[in-house]
């Protein structure tokens, strides 16, 4: 008989599902917030997002400093959510200690936090480098676990 671990009644798969979630939540949140910098600075990287009254004194640009800040912080969520929530599946299977896979998904999800407020404040390095070592280091001990108990 096979367990059922992709169900809310396994506790590790419901916190999970809650930091991923979040995680995800955090990650889309960036979009409107590049789209409203660009608004902010008139900085459209395609000709028509302009207002055609605009065209003559806008031209389109990727190069906006502050528009780049936001859309890099987005990327560097998407490099690292996606990961995390791809694992974290695998890793449920696994059936590990729930007060362990909870401190996994809690410190994941506020190193994202934090990664994203070092990155647009902006806080001095190493504080982003560090807050991405840190969920970089929590999900490859997610992937390490699902590793170790494959092989």
């Amino acid at each position: 008989m096979s367990t059922l671990y992709y169900t809310l009644d396994n506790t590790v798969f419901r916190n999970f599902s809650f930091y991923a979630v979040a995680s995800t939540l955090k990650m889309m949140i960036m979009s409107p917030l590049t789209i409203r910098q660009r608004f902010q600075k008139n900085a459209f990287a395609n000709p028509e997002d302009i207002q055609p009254e605009k065209r003559k004194t806008i031209q389109p640009t990727t190069s906006d400093s502050d528009v780049e800040r936001v859309r890099r912080n987005h990327l560097n969520d998407v490099e690292n959510i996606i990961p995390f929530v791809l694992i974290g599946f695998g890793y449920i299977a696994c059936n590990p200690n729930p007060t362990l896979a909870l401190w996994h998904f809690r410190i994941f999800f506020f190193s994202r936090l934090f990664h994203t407020f070092a990155y647009q404040i902006p806080i001095r390095q190493p504080s982003r480098a560090l807050s991405f070592l840190v969920g970089f280091v929590v999900t490859v001990s997610m992937a390490a676990q699902i590793l170790f108990q494959v092989y």
